[in-house]
C-alpha cells in the first residue's frame, strides 16, 4: 500500500484529505506541524509528502528543505498546498524541492492525478 505523509496543520483540512486519500486506498500518516513532519518523513519513509507551506514549529518550506538535505528523505516527493498566491510561490516550491504546487482551494481530482503522477515517478504537467 502507498503511503502518504500529509502534513497539515488545519484540522478541517487534514480530516477532509486524509478521508479522501484513505478512501482512493492510500495508508495516511499525519503531522500537524513541520517539525513532527520531518522527523515523520524520518522514521515512516512514505513514499510521497503531502505539505501545507504555513505551518507552526517550522513551516512547509523549511521542513521541505530539511527533508531534501537529508540522504534518507531526499528521494520522496514532496508535493505542496499553499494558500500564498504570490508571482513566486512557484519558484520558491522548486527552490526548496518541491515536485509539485497547488494553491488552495486545492481541486481534489487535480491533486489525486499528481499524486499518482508522482508515485509512479512521471513528470508535473503544466
Amino acid at each position: 500500500m502507498t503511503k502518504i505523509l500529509l502534513v497539515e496543520d488545519n484540522e478541517m483540512n487534514r480530516d477532509m484529505l486524509s478521508r479522501r486519500l484513505e478512501r482512493r486506498g492510500y495508508e495516511v500518516v499525519i503531522a500537524v506541524d513541520g517539525q513532527q513532519g520531518v522527523d515523520l518523513a524520518l522514521s515512516n519513509r512514505p513514499d510521497l509528502i503531502l505539505m501545507d507551506m504555513s505551518l507552526p514549529v517550522i513551516d512547509g518550506w523549511e521542513a521541505t528543505r530539511l527533508l531534501k538535505k537529508s540522504t534518507r528523505t531526499r528521494s520522496i516527493p514532496v508535493v505542496v498546498m499553499t494558500a500564498y498566491q504570490g508571482e513566486n510561490a512557484h519558484e520558491m516550491a522548486r527552490d526548496a524541492g518541491c515536485a509539485a504546487v497547488f494553491v488552495k482551494p486545492v481541486l481534489p481530482d487535480a491533486l489525486e492525478a499528481e499524486l499518482r503522477r508522482q508515485i509512479a515517478g512521471e513528470p508535473t504537467q503544466h
